[in-house]
């Protein structure tokens, strides 16, 4: 039992440390000393690898990698991950688990890996195309941290064949070959999902604003992106677009600007009635998936209504924002408690 709990605090630590480095590339911060636990050359080389991601997949830009890196190396303070797992046992049987990951946000991943290392097992990542560089670079130097973990770590892009549970995250498609493949292990299988905001009309300019950032962030790739509003009978859409005019690079970014134009003219020559602010698309409906560079919404006349869609569609809402639900802004911060699907990966891990 002594040896389970200085193995889980020197894991701990190393996370921590992990955090710091994470923190510093996420602000683009010069390298200074050792308080990040690289050299300066090792520093440079993530800073290299930060900036290379936007050639290996035209989405992960250096400001979303940074981003991704800043939201997750907050969760990684010592104190932070010490009270999370306050409650949690730490593994007295080592179990290898596999994480398959998808690759539509930068390290996205990253909190199925920290929950299954600091509940004492091990871990098999299977990583997507997508991004595949970033997490092992950074895993190199969590080993380097906690030397105990190198024999806990393995990264592939092939086939997976030894293991005692897995996580997989993907298509609507992709849980269907999960299930063939791995359905005789214990598991968490993740769907499509996406996020929703619910609006009162009484929202400021600056929140309006920061629910852009809900819709925009990672270019809307992500389960957390809002992709659906419905709004009080009488909502003046225009509000919705000034507040979200500061978003309008977006469409600079030529993978994004391709998927404008393209749905733009899919669904007007289909004669959908769309509104337009030349870098987003708006469409009237009840269908909660949009199409990327599109948000749909519908109109509520009584707030029952929009908490019935909210149930009715809740299999497949990852996140709701608005007044009473996840603050504005929010929809992409999640915290270390924020477990996707609302499935509890350290309580589920605790049970194998």
């Amino acid at each position: 039992m002594y040896l389970c709990v200085v193995e889980k605090e020197d894991r701990i630590k190393g996370f921590a440390q992990l955090g710091a480095l994470m923190r510093a590339l996420g602000r683009a911060e010069q390298w200074k000393d050792f308080s990040w636990g690289v050299t300066e050359e090792e520093y440079l080389k993530l800073e290299e690898l930060v900036q290379r991601q936007s050639v290996y997949n035209g989405w992960f830009t250096p400001a979303n990698v940074r981003r991704s890196l800043l939201a997750q190396g907050e969760w990684l303070y010592e104190d932070r991950l010490a009270k999370w797992l306050e409650s949690t046992p730490y593994a007295q049987q080592v179990r290898t688990v596999a994480l398959i990951m998808a690759g539509n946000i930068p390290l996205v991943g990253f909190h199925d890996f920290l929950c299954v290392l600091l509940s004492g097992h091990s871990v098999v990542c299977k990583l997507s195309s997508d991004d595949k560089t970033l997490l092992p670079a950074l895993a190199n130097h969590l080993m380097e941290f906690t030397p105990e973990l190198k024999e806990k770590i393995v990264f592939t892009t092939g086939r997976i064949s030894e293991m005692h549970a897995v996580i997989a995250t993907g298509s609507n498609n992709s849980t269907l070959y999960f299930q063939q493949y791995f359905g005789k292990y214990p598991h968490i299988f993740r769907h499509n999902r996406s996020s929703v905001a619910v609006l009162d009309g009484t929202e400021t300019k600056e929140e309006l604003a920061a629910l852009g950032d809900d819709i925009f962030s990672y270019f809307g790739l992500g389960c957390r992106n809002v992709t659906h509003m419905l709004l009080p009978v009488g909502f003046e859409l225009s509000r919705f677009f000034e507040g979200i005019f500061s978003f309008s690079d977006v469409v600079f970014n030529k993978k994004y600007g391709n998927n404008y134009d393209y749905h733009k003219a899919i669904f007007l020559l289909n004669k959908h009635n769309l509104l337009d602010n030349n870098f987003v698309l708006l469409r009237e409906t009840e269908e909660l998936f949009s199409p990327l560079s599109m948000v749909h919404y519908h109109f509520y006349s009584d707030p029952s209504e929009a908490e019935e869609y909210v149930f009715t569609h809740e299999k497949d809402i990852q996140v709701v924002v608005g007044h009473g639900y996840v603050p504005f802004g929010k929809a992409q911060a999640p915290q270390l408690t924020d477990y996707a699907d609302g499935v509890d990966v350290l309580a589920w891990l605790a049970d194998l």
